[in-house]
Parts: structure tokens; C-alpha cells; sequence
């Protein structure tokens, strides 16, 4: 049995990340309304309060101010998102409870887009974010328009573009005790004056952390990262737009670095890895995207590819997670994948208009991986090679009989064929569905319905699993939401049910056909997830700013009869692992104007709820208790573009877990019995410098 490809499997049961500690929320010079934000999440330029969808977004300014440095940091300014990791290239994402990623060969279930190009690697949510206009977070099925992979909701990144302006802007940052720091920048400027810009942007992280090695010395948890990213945009007239982009990521950090600990209490910051565990990671690409009107039929026309590939290298990883030295494991990957996608959107008539488009993608991933049995000599090495192809075609059509209504009718077909090693093949042909309601009743207030189906391919287990394939999961969720916007208050809210089947949040231990047992990725059962989000802010002065956030969410596996007949194991919950019932943010900005310049008071308070651990105890469940950290800042800033803050994050050190393994995984491995847990950034303090101008 391959005792780290146990482990590190079991390890990605993570589904749910603790709030960040940088999470605020934006600053009172921030749009007056939510209804002023632009977004894109029906791949139109629309404000908040025209799309009746539940999404959040959160401006790039906004994200440097807090020193929020990665989408996963993101995550606790959005409600219902969650995303942990167990180490600097992995990561698990999900909405709602819908769509868990376990690890990198399990596709994802909330989709990742960066300028409109779809990533299938969701360890990019660990990576630096390097200037990035806004985050948007779209929360259910968003099949329609995004595609398969998307049933939990999607991701939407969006980075600044060259203009006819010349704009630089600059950050910097220190905080301790874990000499966390970052340097970053970026220059845009025109070329030809209305004809062709280029952006120019770089950046570099590095930290401590907070686990020790006491075994083999050093830290665990540190972070290295080296970014650069380049746009050229071409604007040849009569509303043309070519765009390319490329970009490189370097990472350097540690995966799973796992402490032996006693129980869901012992807070430990040292592990026992008998090695450093250093693993590389380089993320590149180039995309591409023109833009055109057809005039005559009164349609844009958008075609978009890229090309993008990861690559990873851990040459020497601890295969037992302690000090002794039984396994020691080595391993390569590469991930590449192609995508193109097509869409016309026309305007037909005064109220009707229809978006419609075409999409392929090919993934190719690669692995050659192995692990040495040291006390014994033997070298158990093992390959991966695995494509997928996926095909496409997509339409909405949006019916506006008034300025106060709007009906959305949509549906995607998808056709998916994946391969892997053996000569195993699956195929799926699936529609997604999505129909919404709008009504606006003023200019500040709407509300909507909608229902909508996501599904998530399927995939391949080891040759000696008792089930070499899995087959994919979908969701029908059901939804309603409400929008208030103005300058001094704004309200979002909804209620939503999901209907989640054959479930891919779960990994177990089955037996295989040589007698002994294998890893297995697995269709759980049937999940009913449902509940509320919240979000508002209320200006009580021209001053001061409150902004808060809150979910409740109430996921439940209500049949786990497929977990059963794949492992002959039983669950000791109905409850997802690492889904809290509810989750909230609260911040509060006073700004205090010193002539041209203004100094700005921030406070917050994040919270999550108790949460499952990763367990394979058939009796009895392992909880992880609830916390909530306080975060505070002070920022000066002129009128120029300088700003000058301290800052400080878990500002009274709570101590959480970020991901906990209970110890029945090491005992099925035969290795000794020990729950292992990753602990929460504990404590930072430090200062920040930016400009733009």
C-alpha cells in the first residue's frame, strides 16, 4: 500500500478554510453602493443589483489595504466560500458544502477563472494574487455560461488592463514574528496613444510561518514566491480589442505539514518530519482574447484561448509523517491544459437579447511518483497519464418585457471523454439548466429566483481499487434572493436548497485485489445542503463604514449507501468534513479627514463555526471547536496615492486548526496511531506601504 498516497489523500478531506485574519471589509472611499459595481458574472458588464445571481465582489484596492495576498485569504470576505489548504500546492474550495476538491487528479467543483480562462488547478487559490482589479465570487450553479465543474459556483478573477493612461502603482509589506514580507508592483502605459498599451507587473512573498520541524530542523510551513505578468492590448478601432497575456509563477514551500497531536485541543506548531519536504512549483501560460462588433446584426463576438501548464517537484518528502524513517517518497507532475471558447452576444429587439458560444478544453496531466520502504530497501515506483477532452455549446437568452422585469432561460450541453493508464475511459453527455426571475421594484431594490444544475465530471482510481472509476456529481439548486443598494446602507440576501448526488467529498481506504487495502476517491452518497447568506454595510456618517457578512449553512449527508458499498466502512457523521454550520465577518472603518490627507481606524471580527475533522473512524466523530480572531489596522494616506499603515492580524493569538487528519487514517496504513492537525496563522503585526499614481 502506498502509505503516503494514504495519508496526503486523506489529508484533502478539507473542504473549508478559517477565515483569514487579514478579512475586512472595504473602506468608506469605496463605491457608495453596492449597485455602483460593475461585474461580469453573466459575462456582461452589469451592476451588482442586475444580476440575480449571488455574488460578491471585492475590488483589488480593497485586497492590498487588508494585505489579503491570495484568493484563499479572500475567501472570508465572500459568504458561503471556503477554502483550505494543507500545504503551498494544495488546495480545497467549496460553496456552499457543494463541490469539494480532494486532490489535484479529482476535477474541481467550483470553477476558477482568471480573465475569463478557465484553470482546472485550484492549487492557483494558494498562489500571490499580482495586480488583480477584483475578485468575484459567484455562489451556485453556474453551468449556463461557465460550464461543467462549476456546480458549487465559480471564481472570477480579473486582472487590471493597459489603457491610454500611464498608471504605476507599488506595495510592501513586514510583518512578524514569522518574517512575513512582500514586494510588489506594476507599470501601465500607452505605446501608440489609442492604439496599443502594455501592463507590466511583478512580485515577490516570502515567510517563516509558524511550524517547526523538530526532527529535521527548520520550518514546515514556509512560503517563497516569485511572480511576473505582462498584458499587451491592441485597439485597432471600430471597437476592436486584441489582448494577449502571459505570466510565470515560482513557488518554493512545503506541503502537508501535519503535527502529531494529541486531540482536537493540542495546538501543537511542531511536526516530525524526518526531511524538509521542499517542494517546487512553476504555473505559465499565455491567453489571448479579441473582441469585435458585427455591426450589422448588432452582436459582439469574443474568442478567447490559452495555453497553461504546472509543474511540480518533490524530491525528498516524509512518506510516514513522523520521525522515523520508514517511507520516503519523491514525485513529479505536469499539468497542461488548452482551452478555446466562442461567444456572440446580440442584441435582438428592444427586449429580447441572447448570449450563445461554443467551448473545448484538452487536460493532460502527467505524474511519475515513488515511494522507498527504507527499512526493507524497496522502491515502489508508480505513473499517472491522464486527458480529457471536453466539448461545448452554450446559450441564454434574457427577455426584458419591461424595465421591471427580466426573465434568463439557459442550457450548456457537455461532453466530456477522459483516459487514464490501462485503458480506462469514461464519457459523459450532460445539460445544465438555468432559469431566473427578476423583478426590479425601484432603482435600489430587486429580487430574483432562480434554479439552476451543476455537475462535475468523474474519474480514475488505482488499477486495484474495487472501483476503478467514479462517476461524476451534480446539484440542483434552488434560490432567492434580494438587493437594496444606496450611499448610506446596502443589503444582499438569500436562501437557498441544494440537492447534491453522488457526492465526490469524501476519500476512504477500500480493499483492493492484491488483499490489502487502497486509496480510493469515491461517490459519497446524497447531500442536502441549505441555508441563508447575508451581506450589508451601513455608512451611519460620512465617516464611518460597517460592513458585515454572515451564513448560515446547514449540509447534511442524507444516504451514504454508495460510501458503504464502495469501502465496507461506515461514516461516524452525516456531516461534511470541515463545513461549519455557520460563518460570519464584521468590520468597521472610521476615517478621521486630515486636511487633503486622511487617517483610517479599522476593527474586525471573524468567525466560524465547529467543524467536522477528517476522520475514518467508523463510531465515533472528531470536532474541531469554533473561533474567531480580531484583526485591527491604522492607515494613513494622501491625497497623492501614498498610503502607511500598521497593522495587526489574530490580534489576541487564537489557536485553530486549518486542517486536522484523526489518527484511524495512520492506523489502517499500520503506521503508529497519532491525529495530526495543521494550526491557523497565529499572530502577526507589521507595517504596509503602497502608491499609485
Amino acid at each position: 500500500m502506498n502509505f503516503r498516497t494514504l495519508l496526503v489523500a486523506s489529508a484533502a478531506f478539507v473542504s473549508a478554510a478559517p477565515f483569514a485574519a487579514t478579512a475586512q471589509t472595504a473602506p468608506a472611499d469605496e463605491a457608495s453602493s453596492s449597485g455602483d459595481i460593475v461585474v461580469t458574472a453573466r459575462k456582461r458588464q452589469e451592476t451588482l443589483l442586475d444580476v440575480p445571481v449571488a455574488v460578491t465582489a471585492i475590488s483589488g484596492d480593497t485586497l492590498a489595504r487588508n494585505n489579503i495576498n491570495s484568493v484563499r485569504e479572500a475567501a472570508a470576505l465572500s459568504p458561503g466560500l471556503n477554502i483550505s489548504s494543507d500545504g503551498s500546492g494544495r488546495a480545497f474550495v467549496s460553496i456552499r458544502g457543494v463541490g469539494v476538491t480532494l486532490v489535484q487528479t479529482v476535477q474541481p467543483g467550483v470553477g476558477l477563472f482568471i480573465d475569463g480562462i478557465y484553470r482546472p488547478n485550484t492549487a492557483y487559490l494558494n498562489n500571490p494574487l499580482l495586480d488583480v482589479e477584483r475578485i468575484e465570487v459567484l455562489r451556485g450553479p453556474q453551468g449556463t455560461l461557465y460550464g461543467k465543474n462549476t456546480l458549487g459556483g465559480a471564481i472570477n478573477v480579473i486582472t487590471r488592463q493597459p489603457g491610454n493612461d500611464f498608471e504605476a502603482r507599488g506595495q510592501s509589506s513586514y510583518a512578524g514574528p514569522d518574517d512575513s514580507w512582500l514586494v510588489s508592483g506594476s507599470i501601465s502605459a500607452p505605446i501608440v496613444q489609442d492604439k496599443l498599451a502594455i501592463r507590466i507587473g511583478g512580485a515577490h512573498r516570502q515567510q517563516d510561518g509558524f511550524i517547526r520541524n523538530i526532527t529535521a530542523g527548520g520550518n514546515s510551513n514556509s512560503l517563497n514566491t516569485d511572480s511576473v505578468s505582462g498584458t499587451l492590448r491592441f485597439t485597432p478601432g471600430n471597437d476592436v480589442v486584441v489582448a494577449i497575456n502571459g505570466y510565470y509563477d515560482w513557488i518554493k514551500g512545503h506541503n502537508v505539514p501535519y503535527a502529531w497531536v494529541s486531540g482536537p485541543t493540542d495546538y501543537s506548531r511542531d511536526n516530525n518530519f524526518n526531511t524538509t519536504g521542499i517542494t517546487t512549483y512553476k504555473y505559465r501560460g499565455v491567453n489571448g482574447r479579441i473582441e469585435a462588433p458585427i455591426e450589422a446584426i448588432d452582436t459582439k463576438v469574443t474568442l478567447l484561448a490559452a495555453y497553461d501548464t504546472r509543474t511540480t517537484n518533490s524530491p525528498d518528502s516524509d512518506g510516514d509523517f513522523g520521525p522515523a524513517n520508514v517511507v520516503r517518497s519523491t514525485g513529479t507532475d505536469k499539468l497542461t491544459t488548452k482551452t478555446v471558447e466562442l461567444r456572440f452576444d446580440t442584441q435582438e429587439s428592444d427586449t429580447i437579447s441572447t448570449l450563445l458560444g461554443l467551448f473545448y478544453s484538452r487536460e493532460t496531466y502527467d505524474a511519475a511518483n515513488s515511494n522507498l520502504i527504507v527499512p526493507f530497501g524497496l522502491r515502489l515506483p508508480s505513473t499517472d497519464h491522464r486527458v480529457g477532452d471536453t466539448y461545448a455549446a452554450f446559450g441564454t437568452i434574457f427577455w426584458k418585457p419591461s424595465t421591471a422585469w427580466e426573465v434568463a432561460l439557459g442550457l450548456r450541453y457537455d461532453h466530456e471523454s477522459r483516459s487514464a493508464l490501462g485503458d480506462q475511459h469514461i464519457k459523459s453527455n450532460e445539460v445544465e439548466p438555468r432559469l431566473s426571475i427578476t423583478r426590479h421594484w425601484s432603482s435600489d431594490l430587486m429580487t430574483y429566483a432562480s434554479v439552476a444544475r451543476g455537475y462535475r465530471g468523474g474519474g480514475f482510481n488505482a488499477p486495484t481499487a474495487p472501483s476503478r472509476t467514479y462517476r461524476g456529481d451534480s446539484a440542483w439548486t434552488y434560490e432567492v434572493g434580494s438587493k437594496y443598494a444606496s450611499r448610506a446602507f446596502s443589503l444582499s440576501g438569500d436562501v437557498f436548497f441544494s440537492d447534491y448526488r453522488h457526492y465526490i467529498g469524501l476519500n476512504s481506504v477500500a480493499p483492493s485485489s492484491t488483499g490489502s487495502l487502497v486509496t480510493v476517491d469515491l461517490n459519497a452518497g446524497h447531500v442536502h445542503s441549505y441555508g441563508a447568506e447575508l451581506e450589508a454595510r451601513i455608512r451611519p456618517t460620512d465617516q464611518w463604514t460597517i460592513g458585515a457578512g454572515l451564513t448560515y449553512m446547514h449540509a447534511r449527508l442524507i444516504d451514504s449507501s454508495e460510501y458503504t458499498a464502495t469501502t465496507g466502512r461506515l461514516l461516524s457523521s452525516d456531516r461534511l468534513t470541515f463545513q461549519p454550520d455557520w460563518m460570519y465577518n464584521i468590520s468597521s472603518d472610521y476615517v478621521v479627514p486630515l486636511g487633503d490627507n486622511k487617517l483610517t481606524f479599522n476593527a474586525s471580527l471573524n468567525g466560524k463555526g465547529s467543524r467536522l475533522a477528517a476522520t475514518l473512524n467508523q463510531t465515533t466523530p472528531t470536532i474541531l471547536k469554533g473561533y474567531s480572531v480580531v484583526n485591527g489596522s491604522i492607515t494613513f494616506a494622501t491625497a497623492g496615492g501614498m498610503e502607511l499603515s500598521v497593522f495587526g492580524n489574530n490580534l489576541f493569538n487564537k489557536h485553530y486548526f486549518d486542517a486536522y487528519i484523526e489518527k484511524t487514517t495512520l492506523q489502517l496504513a499500520g503506521l503508529p496511531a497519532s491525529d495530526l492537525g495543521i494550526i491557523g496563522d497565529l499572530r502577526r503585526y507589521g507595517v504596509r506601504a503602497s502608491f499609485k499614481f
